[in-house]
């Protein structure tokens, strides 16, 4: 009898060792599955293995003392079986009657948690329908799937939570641990539902962008949209920044030692928030800007060029405004005067300026280069010195330090507006392209430049470029076996050289037509 009593003992706690050890991979595979990185999933899988070898060691500890407990009782002589009665007899009959209530009502309510488990199974699966059917044009099927999908899992560990923080209270355990489950509670629902929020914004986003982009038209504010879509990838990445941020706010307010440094996450928000106004400040007036610039449509050759000329001044301009107002307002946010900062910098900055002529020289040199009209965007210019060597190319941009300049074989040339230095405009109303031809000295002149001469009137019939026919400059120079001639033919600004090439081929062509040989390949005098 006296076996059977421990054994039943050693059986009673092992059965309850075995409860823990369930609650607790209960517990791991639910903070596994809103783990962020890998990193804390390994974490959270080692602190359960260690948890459970503390239950093991601790349950052998238990059946030892049971063993020694009752070996002694046995050698002092006592009845074991009357001595556990007597024991459970001086508990109070009103414990035992409490406790029954309180198992029925966890089982009662493990019971009502498990209806509402399926209950809002039900719900949420008929929420899903409906969303596939709404969202059906602009949406995956799949990511809806996944949505609500997270979305019951989180609902069903929640209420499986909140019915265990029900149970402890029903079994009158320490108050302490309904406060820690409490907590628990809160936090995983901090945790999942900020983990799922991100998915649903970026579902709604990208919905909204499929909407936008169809119903876009010229005649309607989303035609400026195809232009601000560039911003939706860091609007993404600043709402999930944020929401990251709230939720480590709210868990930190969940822990009462280190509640005090919640107050950094809403300065971080705001911060977060006036660089993503700034960005999308700047690209609005910088859209504003480039509509009012260009929305008359029959502007001239020189009015588009002048106003090219000025866009990346006035983004240059914004750029720098809307940053240091972002700057200023950061500052203020982190409860920091920038007054005495701005009167410093200033200070430091004509120090800076007594060093830093260069710099000042360039920006002077830009705002001449802008006001007195010397090349504008578009322009083909011969100007300054690169590793010895000019300049050459159609103008890309002129910013406040520097112009940069496309090569006619591909390189941009980025030169600083104070080593300009003298410039030579190609665009600036015409240019002649000029092309020198070889003819034997047996040929005869009035008819070559009759053929040249019919050469550039059918090229100015063909080629809207050429402003006046080819006309012939004379001979140029006397060679040993041939006669050089100089051609010029009047053209658009910076599109002599696509006519030099035009003019070359056909005067061989048309020559080689005429029975003129040419002793020599077609030479030419480039600008």
């Amino acid at each position: 009898m006296n076996l059977l009593i421990v054994l039943s003992e050693i059986c009673f706690v092992i059965f309850f060792f075995l409860l823990l050890n369930w609650l607790v991979g209960k517990f791991s595979k639910l903070f596994v599955k809103v783990a962020i990185l890998k990193i804390e999933q390994s974490t959270i899988k080692t602190l359960r293995r260690n948890v459970t070898g503390l239950l093991v060691l601790a349950c052998l500890v238990v059946c030892i003392l049971i063993v020694g407990v009752n070996g002694y009782l046995i050698y002092r002589g006592e009845n074991l079986q009357q001595y556990t009665l007597l024991l459970i007899g001086s508990i109070p009959s009103g414990f035992w009657v409490s406790l029954g209530i309180g198992v029925a009502q966890s089982l009662g309510t493990l019971i009502l948690a498990a209806i509402a488990q399926k209950f809002v199974g039900y719900w949420l699966n008929f929420a899903s329908i409906r969303a596939k059917r709404i969202e059906q044009n602009t949406a995956d099927d799949k990511s809806i799937d996944t949505f609500f999908s997270n979305l019951k899992k989180i609902v069903t560990n929640g209420i499986w939570l909140w019915a265990v923080i029900w149970c402890t209270q029903f079994l009158k355990l320490p108050v302490i641990v309904s406060q820690y489950l409490y907590i628990l509670l809160r936090i995983y629902l901090i945790i999942a539902i900020g983990l799922l929020i991100p998915k649903a914004i970026t579902a709604v986003i990208d919905s909204l962008d499929a909407l936008s982009i169809r119903y876009s038209s010229p005649d309607n504010l989303l035609r400026f949209y195809d232009r601000l879509r560039h911003l939706i990838p860091f609007l993404k990445r600043c709402l999930e920044f944020v929401i990251y941020v709230c939720v480590a706010t709210l868990v930190i307010q969940q822990v009462q030692f280190i509640a005090n440094i919640a107050i950094f996450g809403s300065r971080i928000i705001k911060i977060v928030g006036i660089i993503f106004i700034s960005r999308v400040l700047f690209e609005v007036v910088y859209l504003l800007v480039e509509e009012i610039l260009f929305k008359d449509r029959n502007l001239s050759e020189i009015q588009t060029s002048r106003r090219l000329t000025l866009v990346p001044l006035i983004r240059s301009f914004l750029q720098y405004l809307v940053y240091f107002g972002a700057i200023v307002s950061i500052l203020y946010t982190l409860d920091i005067n920038p007054a005495p900062i701005l009167a410093g910098a200033g200070i430091l900055g004509i120090a800076v300026g007594f060093g830093a002529q260069t710099l000042i020289n360039d920006i002077v040199c830009g705002f001449f280069i802008l006001f007195e009209n010397y090349y504008l965007v578009g322009d083909y210019i011969q100007a300054g010195k690169a590793e010895d060597k000019f300049v050459e190319g159609i103008v890309e941009a002129i910013e406040l330090r520097t112009t940069r300049v496309r090569h006619p074989n591909g390189q941009l040339q980025i030169i600083r507006n104070g080593d300009i230095g003298s410039i030579t405009n190609y665009s600036k109303q015409y240019i002649f392209a000029v092309v020198e031809v070889s003819v034997p000295y047996d040929s005869n002149l009035a008819h070559v430049y009759q053929v040249i001469e019919n050469v550039g009137e059918q090229l100015k019939t063909n080629d809207p470029d050429v402003l006046e026919p080819t006309q012939v400059d004379g001979v140029e120079s006397l060679g040993e076996s041939n006669l050089l001639l100089r051609t010029l033919t009047k053209v658009k600004p910076g599109k002599h050289l696509q006519i030099q090439r035009v003019l070359r081929k056909t005067f061989m062509d048309t020559l080689v037509q005429e029975g003129i040989t040419i002793p020599l390949r077609v030479e030419s005098s480039e600008p």
